[in-house]
């Protein structure tokens, strides 16, 4: 006990150490590369990686995060429509689930669903998000990292100070149709030569009543013009930040966070039913810390601890039993505490060492629920060797697993091995052009739904396996001064699901368990391209594109006299052959112009490949115009936006039609 109570203090209240910088500023460690640009990054990267900076988040014409991670490839975005709707990412269809969301550096979790509703981070606060397939390059980060299929980095704004500066302000407010209102206020605050301190505060509402085309059987057959029911969203996010810089080669960083959320579930939009009632609240609040510290130029430590709370409840005031209505109450609780440790053997040789420790609690209000507790233990071990023309990275993962339940049975005990290997290879030295591959063998656990949630629930159920391999080639070159970068990337993939867990009906229609049953072959291509034109100073043109092509086949029983063997190399739901976007940003000395396109194929709403489960496909089109204005120390922008520019009527889920053309307005203020 006296260990882990030296731990936390040294996570949370590590006060020693001198200033001898007066700004807030990132500190790069021995292996991380951070003079080239992040395109220079991407290319060089062992597995696919893709980012987007701030300055290109303000052209993504995104007001939720879920928005911006649409356009990066290989990524199906579910999203049940408008502004409130549940929006969860899987990359290259491996499921939600087997994707984490890192916020500054430490994992964020859901024990309870798996997966994280992505509608619920706003771009506002955001320096960069990035998107790593497989395992980034960095070695140096919790082992929790190292234990998913993909990772989707959210890098939040970090202050930074001129020499005389103590103060600055951010406010920006946005407005739309239905509703819409958005305002936003961030202050940072020098407090002395060591200290900063920072506070977000966000504010978001909208009635959602946006109307939509409902068909009555075919596209071809009757239809009505209807308007969407009970969409309404309130949400408060608020954020406080301190940030201590004791040297060059010490940081710390403490955050706490709170968001929440009150909004209308609206149901499926179907032929004479228009009333729905269910409504749901979130509340989360976690708080975080980082430390980091350099022991000379071969070794480096990294401390982080976390404790996160979330509270859920659902309502449905139209239940017909003999209450008169549902109403269910969820509470999560986790406690985490992170080491990792670098040492740099040699100049181009390092090796790191990552455990993470947590606690997993979760209570509802439901009859006999089993209120499980799982506690977690990962450790991972990485090596990188990097030259010139070569990067090698390897690691293992130990992944140790204890669940317990106040009543019934538990999943009980979990032990695996993870292995991951990636290569990048440069064959010609005076081109910056790179070969690369990567093979990873990860696993994700059932959640708690899978596990303990009444009648479907199966506590025999087996962690769900994902094998990854990746091959690509990645090119960059400056042509000149008028076309200053051209970077292009293209990588082939096949990923095999094994134990994959999926719902079946047992007695009857109404009976359902959940069991490892499914298997599924997943072969595809990401290309990415961009390209930069500088025709004369004062003025860019910035082009931007990428395609997928996904063949994901449910392979888990030949057998046609069987249910699964109706959907056998079948597409599986929701995920489209073709997909892509593309954006063109033009800059100029008076107003900087952006055109964006987001397109699907078409997809399936179950399994079984027919007619009667097909969804059409659809193109997105958006446009936008923005100018800054600057006077004196204050900063000033204005955007106007038209997003689905085409009034398109598509749904990204069956019966969850998305908005049509709507206008937006963003008014910011810096100082």
């Amino acid at each position: 006990m006296k260990h882990v109570i030296s731990i936390i203090l040294g996570v949370c209240f590590p006060l020693a150490g001198q200033a001898q910088a007066d700004t807030v500023r990132a500190y790069a460690l021995p292996e991380v590369t951070v003079t080239d640009s992040h395109r220079i990054r991407e290319v060089r990267s062992v597995a696919p990686v893709q980012s987007l900076s701030r300055e290109e988040l303000e052209h993504q014409h995104a007001l939720q995060l879920s928005d911006a991670v649409k356009r990066f490839s290989g990524v199906t975005v579910k999203d049940y429509g408008g502004v409130g709707g549940l929006k969860t990412v899987s990359v290259r269809s491996l499921g939600a689930q087997h994707t984490v969301i890192g916020y500054d550096g430490i994992a964020i979790t859901d024990c309870q669903t798996g997966q994280i509703d992505l509608g619920r981070f706003s771009l506002e606060n955001v320096s960069r998000v990035a998107l790593s397939n497989g395992q980034d390059d960095n070695i140096f980060q919790p082992a929790r990292f190292f234990a998913s299929a993909g990772v989707l980095h959210i890098e939040t704004l970090a202050p930074e100070f001129e020499a005389e500066e103590r103060t600055h302000l951010r406010a920006k407010v946005k407005a739309g149709s239905w509703g819409l209102a958005n305002p936003s206020l961030r202050i940072e605050r020098k407090a002395g030569r060591k200290w900063v301190l920072t506070g977000d505060a966000e504010w978001m509402s909208s009635d959602g009543r946006y109307p939509f085309t409902l068909y009555y059987g075919d596209e071809n057959d009757a239809s009505s013009r209807e308007k969407r029911q009970n969409t309404e969203v309130r949400a408060l996010r608020a954020e406080a930040g301190l940030y201590g810089t004791f040297s060059i080669r010490e940081q710390w960083r403490l955050k706490a966070y709170y968001y929440q959320s009150s909004r209308g579930l609206p149901a499926a939009a179907t032929y004479y039913y228009n009333h729905f009632n269910q409504h749901l609240w979130d509340k989360n609040a976690f708080v975080q810390s980082n430390y980091r510290k350099e022991f000379g130029r071969r070794f480096a430590l990294r401390l982080a601890g976390k404790w996160n709370w979330s509270y859920q409840r659902y309502l449905d005031p139209d239940y017909k039993g003999s209450t008169g209505q549902t109403e269910n109450n969820y509470y999560q609780q986790e406690y985490y505490l992170s080491a990792s440790a670098l040492w740099r053997a040699l100049d181009n040789l390092s090796f790191s060492l990552a455990t993470d420790g947590s606690v997993n609690r979760m209570n509802a209000d439901l009859h006999a629920f089993a209120k499980p507790v799982r506690c977690s233990w990962l450790t991972a071990l990485a090596g990188k060797y990097v030259t010139d023309r070569m990067t090698l990275s390897a690691s293992v993962l130990a992944t140790w697993v204890h669940e317990d339940a106040e009543r019934g049975n538990s999943a009980g005990m979990h032990r695996k091995l993870s292995p991951y290997v990636g290569v990048s290879f440069k064959p010609f030295a005076a081109e910056e052009f790179r070969l690369r591959a990567f093979y990873k063998d990860i696993f994700r656990l059932p959640s708690f739904n899978d596990l303990y949630y009444g009648q479907t629930g199966n506590i025999g159920l087996k962690p769900e396996n994902a094998r990854q391999l990746n091959v690509g080639l990645t090119y960059t070159k400056r042509i000149c001064d008028v076309i200053p970068y051209l970077t292009l990337t293209a990588d082939a993939y096949m990923n095999r699901v094994t134990d994959k867990i999926v719902a079946i009906p047992t007695k009857n229609l109404f009976v359902w368990s959940m069991v490892n049953l499914g298997k599924v072959d997943i072969k595809g291509m990401d290309v990415t391209g961009s390209l930069g034109i500088r025709p004369c100073e004062g003025y860019a043109l910035n082009l931007s594109g990428n395609y997928t092509y996904q063949r994901a086949l449910d392979v888990t029983d030949p057998d046609p006299s069987t249910a699964e063997g109706k959907t056998y190399k079948h597409q599986i739901a929701y995920t489209p052959r073709v997909s892509g976007s593309g954006q063109a940003v033009l800059e100029t000395p008076w107003v900087d112009l952006s055109y964006a396109v987001l397109f699907s194929g078409k997809r399936y709403m179950l399994g079984q490949n027919i007619a009667e489960n097909r969804l059409s496909g659809y193109t997105d089109h958006s446009v936008s115009a923005r100018r800054e204005f600057r006077w004196r120390d204050v900063s000033a922008s204005v955007a106007v936006e038209v997003l689905n520019l085409a009034d398109k009527n598509y749904e990204i889920v069956k019966n969850f039609p998305m908005p049509g053309r709507s206008f937006r307005v963003t008014v910011g203020i810096d100082y």
